[in-house]
């Protein structure tokens, strides 16, 4: 029997990705030491509370059958976190939990676009951001973010056409890859813009609980008119290290929540309640594990920029998320061929900037999940062979 596979399945081909981490298997194997910068996957361990919590929760039979949606106990958790947090009013038919934000921008697009709309997104961005749209049959079209620009929207340089036939807009800051943050003022263009080519933005805000140097992340929603225009994600997998447990949230406009509740319930059963004991948890609980946390990834950040900068390899100090955006030292013909020289050299795996975007060639990205000592002897390595 000859399997057909579809064209969309086609498109996605085995990558660097695939091969850089075969590489790392083998040198691991030798018994090389490997410096394992390459997925942001927390190395932190969740907070004892909502580890109890889920304990607890495993316990009662009852938990393990379909929850068919939110409990009010996790409605009220995220309404009371959004308000301490943000100072955002958010009502219970503006709240959805998702399994991860991944999730969440897979299947957003059934809800919003019709085969051939267009999706604005980043380049470079997270490859979900167009991997969602395209799956769905949506046209793809790339705003440019510059680095002169400190990668923020350059709305003025979409062309009016495409503006006028886009239908929804991804937007993500503290931006992955690149790591930087933009002000509020920037948004308030983004919504501008937003209602007066009637675009939905979907706004990602992953990272708004890692921000550097006395910055202090908000939500989208915090800003006027957000609600009118669009819907943000929020995840808990890198603030409270739930990574596994896939939990996040849709969030904001009513109409869109519910358009987007009724296209899942057609795939989802609804969250665990096991998971949304531990949300409730993590989001009623104690936060000064969030804070500490954040000064101990800005302590990695000095750690790697610093000494790598301090090696004459310029680069840039991150103003959020937990990574590093490091332009590819002179030298080297991609991304791509660097990541893997670097890895066979001196055991340090990090992601080609290539990964997210043909704007994101020339860059690599590190990733934060090693403590501040693993890292110094990592660009003690990098300095031994640079």
């Amino acid at each position: 029997m000859e399997i057909r596979f579809s064209k969309r399945a086609e498109s996605f081909q085995p990558n660097i990705f695939n091969i850089l981490n075969e590489k790392r298997a083998a040198l691991e194997e030798s018994g090389r030491k490997v410096y394992n910068m390459f997925v942001g996957t927390p190395d932190f361990p969740p907070s004892q509370h909502v580890i109890e919590a889920v304990c607890r929760a495993s316990e009662n039979p009852e938990n393990y059958k379909y929850s068919l949606g939110d409990t009010d106990e996790l409605q009220n958790a995220v309404i009371d976190w959004y308000k301490n947090r943000y100072d955002v009013e958010l009502q219970r038919d503006e709240i959805l939990s998702l399994a991860g934000s991944q999730e969440g921008f897979a299947h957003i697009a059934l809800a919003l676009c019709d085969p051939s709309d267009i999706v604005l997104v980043p380049n470079p961005g997270y490859p979900v951001f167009e991997a969602g749209p395209f799956l769905n049959d949506a046209e793809i079209v790339y705003y440019e973010l510059d680095e002169n620009n400190h990668y923020a929207p350059a709305l003025d340089k979409i062309p009016e056409e495409t503006a006028k036939k886009a239908k929804m807009m991804v937007v993500s800051y503290p931006l992955n890859p690149t790591c930087t943050c933009i002000e509020r003022k920037d948004y308030e263009q983004i919504i501008e813009f937003a209602k007066k080519y009637n675009i939905i933005i979907v706004h990602d805000n992953a990272y708004s609980e890692i921000e550097y140097d006395g910055r202090k992340g908000f939500s989208f929603l915090s800003i006027p008119g957000a609600k009118e225009v669009g819907i943000e994600f929020n995840s808990l997998s890198k603030t409270y290290n739930l990574t596994g447990l896939r939990i996040s949230f849709a969030l904001g406009n009513a109409q869109i929540i519910q358009k987007f509740k009724t296209v899942r319930s057609q795939f989802d059963y609804g969250t665990s309640f096991i998971v949304q004991k531990a949300a409730v948890a993590a989001l009623n609980g104690p936060q000064e594990c969030v804070k500490n946390q954040c000064m101990e990834y800005q302590k990695r950040r000095d750690a790697l920029c610093g000494g790598l900068s301090r090696l004459g390899w310029n680069v840039p100090f991150s103003e959020g998320t937990m990574f590093v955006w490091a332009p590819v030292p002179e030298g080297f013909t991609s991304s791509d061929e660097f990541c893997m020289q670097l890895l066979e050299n001196t055991g340090v795996l990090c992601t080609p900037g290539s990964a997210f975007g043909s704007k994101g060639e020339g860059y690599v990205r590190f990733a934060l999940v090693l403590p501040v000592e693993q890292i110094e002897e990592a660009v003690r390595a990098v300095g031994e062979w640079l």
